[in-house]
C-alpha cells in the first residue's frame, strides 16, 4: 500500500466512523483506489442539476451520471444511474431524474446529490475484482466476470492474500470465462498484464489494512490497452471487529 493511499484512507475511514457509517462512497473509495495506482473514473459530486451540467461540460462528454447516497447501496436498483448523458440539457435533465427516481425508491435515504464522471469507452470486457476478510483466514480476494454477471454465472475464483504476480495470473485463469479475455470469435484480447496489476494492488492495500471488512471494483472494464474501474465500494470492518 502506498504512502498516500494509507494516509488518504485513515483520514477517510477516520470521518466515515465519526459520521456513523462504515460504508465508503464511490467518491471517497475511488480517490483511496486512485492513490493506490488503480485506474478509475472519478466522480464529480453535483448539488444541483446546473452544477452537473457544469461538471459534465468540464469533464467532456458523454458522462455518466449516479445518485450519491450513504445509505444506497445499489444504484442502479433505484433508477440512479444514467449512461451516455451527451450535452448541457440532458446533464440537467438527468439530475432532476435521478434524485426523482431515488427519493421514490427510498423515501427515509439521504440524498447528497449526483455524482458525475466520464463514460468508459465502449468494448471492455466487465470483470470485478474484490475482497472479504474471513475470521480464520484473512483478507480473501475474489476474481471473475463482472457486472450482473457475477451474481448470474457465479463464475469466480479465490485466494487467499497476499497474492504474489503468479498468484494474480493464476486467479485470472481459474474462471471459466477467461477465454473471454483471451480474444474469443471477433473480441480481442484484453491486456492480461494491466489486470494482474489491478489484483496485486488491491492484494497490498488489503493486506496492509485490517480496517477493511470487504471491497468490491464492478466492474473493471478490460481493454486490450488497460482497464478502468467504473465503480467501487469499500466497507470498514466493525470496531469490536479490530
Amino acid at each position: 500500500m502506498t504512502v498516500s493511499a494509507s494516509a488518504l484512507f485513515s483520514e477517510t475511514a477516520a470521518r466515515a466512523r465519526a459520521e456513523g457509517r462504515l460504508i465508503l462512497t464511490e467518491e471517497e473509495s475511488k480517490a483511496i483506489l486512485q492513490e493506490q495506482g488503480i485506474s478509475v473514473t472519478m466522480p464529480t459530486l453535483a448539488t444541483s442539476a446546473d452544477e452537473a451540467a457544469s461538471a459534465a461540460e468540464s469533464v467532456g462528454f458523454p458522462v455518466v451520471m449516479k445518485v450519491s447516497s450513504r445509505e444506497i447501496t445499489h444504484k442502479s436498483d433505484v433508477g440512479g444511474v444514467r449512461l451516455g448523458i451527451a450535452n448541457a440539457d440532458a446533464a440537467r435533465a438527468a439530475f432532476e431524474e435521478i434524485v426523482a427516481s431515488a427519493k421514490a425508491a427510498e423515501p427515509n435515504a439521504a440524498i447528497d446529490g449526483v455524482t458525475v464522471q466520464s463514460q468508459a469507452p465502449s468494448g471492455g470486457v466487465e470483470v470485478i475484482v474484490g475482497m472479504t476478510r474471513d475470521h480464520q483466514f484473512g483478507p480473501v480476494i475474489m476474481f471473475g466476470l463482472g457486472g450482473i454477471a457475477v451474481e448470474v454465472l457465479q463464475d469466480v475464483a479465490f485466494r487467499i492474500a497476499p497474492l504474489t504476480k503468479r498468484d494474480a495470473a493464476g486467479i485470472i485463469r481459474d474462471i471459466k470465462g477467461y477465454p473471454l479475455l483471451t480474444g474469443y470469435r471477433a473480441t480481442r484480447a484484453v491486456d492480461l498484464n494491466a489486470l494482474e496489476g489491478v489484483i496485486e494492488a488491491v492484494s497490498s492495500f488489503v493486506s496492509e489494512t485490517p480496517d477493511i471488512a470487504e471491497m468490491d471494483l464492478n466492474p473493471v472494464l478490460a481493454y486490450p490497452d488497460g482497464s478502468v474501474a467504473v465503480d467501487a465500494r469499500i466497507v470498514l470492518t466493525a470496531e469490536d471487529d479490530g
